[in-house]
């Protein structure tokens, strides 16, 4: 079988030796220098002296960082909040300017070069890790487009020479540089004056680099405060293409639930956390139970026991491998069918050799021929079966957009599909059905209220976002709640527009008729009507029931608590007494009111 692995799962390169498939683990830990310009393009106001902060003692660079906290640690609160008292951007003449902003940047007649002397700090802050664990990124954010603009001559030409050696040695250490340009209206930022040089960008990408830098900054803002996973394995699972052929594959979850941290108990002294155990009494003689406890199945007056691992051999439905059971058409897959987010599926040959190229010639033929797979996966809680659709790679001059691989769609089983039809049927009638005018004005409707470029990712969680708010508030010793924004209420401002009232008001004339605003009215008022009936009836039935018992008696006796909860409230419900609570709570009332 001649295929090449490596030629069909890897990124769009020319390199044969950038991407080896299973043989270099994604890096399990991010660091990040935060880059940010203080020259005075970056402020309004201008008049302070520049300061210097940083190990190597270089001029024009400041590391912010507080007391009893290592560089590029994890944050800590005081850094958090200490770093929050920074003022807005229009405020920044006065306590950020006076501690660190610079006065004039890099000027003619000085040999001093802020920004090589940046990434030479930067540089020297990501030092420690290997780039094959660890992802190094330096972000530099900046509105001077041309920061050598003002020098002229050598002086300049030797600047940019050794400020763009700088950026390369550092890449050449793994480290990665992100320019994130902070535009000045009507001052569009050119990246062809200096920074293309600085990170490499040649052709068509200096023209597409601006919207994208614009898209990436946006995204950051946007994503600040949400949590992020990164796509790991899941698990490594045996794929049974045929009898003596087996091959493993990494699963990934694509999409997970967002979901608050599991509860830690702490003691109420020490604030220590709790450490749970159970243990097991015997019942006959109150003695602990040190044995781990057997269990058995009375059969024909004998007691037959079952080791846990005997147990769990009789309930195996199978081993959690997945199993081809065959292929059908792409088209008998339908919408309805995928249950929850799939798992994607990738062949690694860690554990087997040649997992990768029979991976392959199934995905090539599967595409080809327009199937999916259909396959039994899962173990003795949870089997099911599940379709394996084939995702074909898809790139862009960007890179890779989606990975080649597998799709597993959880199927549903035949009572999980439910026909619409078999509800709204009655004895005495069909199925109703929709007149042509009302699908026209119901799809007039949509089209009004069609939200444009949605994605679930636009509203967040307002239950999680309240909870981490607090969490945040309770690390900070902040007094006050952060304000919490409900981004899934409805949107009361567009519903009120012109084209959706009136769209929404025909639709509702084509269903109910003319005059559906005056039945509604009918209709409540008919409805409380009837409610007030029954309320009666039930009082009439309660006195009724009530005048049954000599009650001032139960009560002089004590056998109030031989009566039932009904009959108790039945005396409760005569008088207009609440009827809530348990059997002792009502007995107290009745006593109560009878004045024992």
């Amino acid at each position: 079988m001649n295929l090449d692995p490596q030629g069909l799962f890897r990124d769009h390169s020319d390199s044969d030796d950038e991407f080896e498939l299973e043989k270099e683990k994604d890096p399990s830990k991010e660091m990040v220098v935060y880059l940010i310009d203080a020259s005075p393009k970056m402020f309004d106001l201008v008049g302070n002296d520049k300061e210097k902060k940083n190990l190597q003692d270089l001029n024009g660079v400041f590391v912010f960082n507080v007391n009893d906290r290592e560089f590029l640690d994890q944050p800590t609160a005081k850094l958090i909040k200490e770093f929050s008292c920074i003022e807005a951007l229009r405020n920044l003449a006065g306590t950020f300017m006076s501690n660190i902003g610079s006065q004039y940047g890099i000027i003619p007649g000085s040999r001093e070069n802020s920004l090589y002397s940046a990434l030479w700090v930067a540089q020297a802050l990501l030092r420690k890790g290997s780039p094959k664990y660890v992802s190094k990124r330096i972000l530099v954010f900046t509105n001077e487009d041309n920061p050598f603009g003002n020098i002229t001559g050598a002086a300049k030409t030797d600047m940019i020479r050794t400020t763009v050696q700088r950026a390369y040695d550092a890449q050449e250490m793994g480290i990665s540089i992100e320019i994130l340009p902070l535009s000045i209206p009507n001052e569009p930022f050119n990246v062809s004056h200096f920074y293309a040089d600085l990170i490499g960008l040649e052709g068509d990408e200096v023209a597409q680099f601006l919207p994208s830098a614009v898209e990436r900054l946006e995204d950051m803002t946007d994503q600040l405060t949400k949590r992020i996973f990164k796509k790991r394995i899941v698990r490594t699972i045996s794929f049974s293409i045929a009898e003596g052929i087996n091959i493993e594959v990494n699963t990934y979850a694509l999409i997970r639930p967002a979901l608050p941290g599991s509860v830690t108990w702490l003691d109420s002294v020490t604030n220590l956390s709790l450490k749970a155990e159970r243990s097991f009494i015997c019942a006959d003689t109150g003695a602990l139970v040190h044995e781990p406890p057997k269990r058995f199945h009375p059969y024909k007056n004998e007691n037959v026991k079952f080791s846990v691992d005997e147990l769990s051999e009789i309930k195996r439905i199978s081993n959690g491998h997945l199993c081809l059971l065959g292929f059908k058409p792409l088209d008998l897959l339908k919408d309805y069918h995928n249950l929850k987010p799939s798992t994607f599926i990738f062949p690694t040959d860690e554990a087997i050799i040649g997992s990768t190229k029979i991976f392959i010639a199934l995905h090539r033929s599967m595409l080809q021929l327009k199937r999916f797979a259909l396959a039994f996966y899962g173990g003795s809680a949870n089997p099911r079966l599940v379709a394996l659709v084939a995702q074909d790679g898809v790139t862009s001059s960007s890179g890779q957009v989606e990975p080649p691989g597998m799709h597993m769609i959880y199927l549903p089983f035949s009572d999980d599909i439910r026909h619409v039809e078999e509800l709204q049927t009655t004895a005495d009638a069909g199925v109703p059905h929709a007149t042509d005018d009302q699908i026209k004005k119901a799809s007039v409707l949509m089209k009004r209220m069609e939200l444009k470029d949605f994605s679930v990712c636009q509203f967040a969680n307002p239950a999680l976002q309240r909870h981490y708010g607090i969490l945040q508030a309770l690390a900070l010793g902040e007094d006050e709640m952060p304000d919490i924004k409900d981004e899934t209420l409805p949107d009361e401002d567009g519903m009120a527009r012109p084209t959706i009232v009136n769209a929404l008001e025909d639709f509702k004339i084509a269903v109910y008729g003319e005059n559906h605003d005056l039945e509604e009215v009918s209709s409540k008022k008919s409805s409380g009507t009837d409610a007030s009936r029954k309320r009666k009836a039930m009082v009439e039935a309660a006195v009724e029931s009530a005048a049954n018992h000599d009650w001032a008696d139960l009560a002089d006796n004590g056998k109030l608590k031989d009566l039932t909860v009904p009959e108790l409230k039945n005396y409760l419900t005569a008088h207009n007494i609440p009827v809530t609570g348990k059997k002792e709570a009502l007995i107290s009332r009745i006593l109560t009111h009878l004045g024992r």
